[in-house]
């Protein structure tokens, strides 16, 4: 089963290859997506890469967590759940 991962603290010059190269030697990688800020087309500094399996999301936490890229240490952790958000802008309306 595929294992998703949380990457933070990227530069802002990172992208979705740059990510998957940066994984790739602890094993397959499913896909690897720096999220993009919509208004400006610049990256967040954050993104998700998906193992092929635990074992080698395990590898990539241990062996890229506080490593410095770029400049910066990095965050490597497993992805939590997205919350769900209320639907609406509703600014109080009822």
């Amino acid at each position: 089963m595929a294992s998703k991962l949380y990457v933070g603290n990227l530069g802002y010059d990172v992208s979705d290859s740059t990510l998957e190269a940066l994984f790739a030697p602890f094993g397959n990688v499913r896909s690897a997506q720096v999220i993009m800020d919509r208004d400006t087309g610049r990256s967040k500094g954050f993104g998700f890469v998906e193992m092929e399996n635990a074992t080698e999301a395990s590898a990539a936490i241990n062996g890229l967590h506080d490593q410095q890229h770029g400049g910066r240490p990095l965050t490597v952790n497993e992805a939590k759940p997205r919350e769900s958000r209320p639907s609406g802008g509703g600014y109080g309306r009822r």
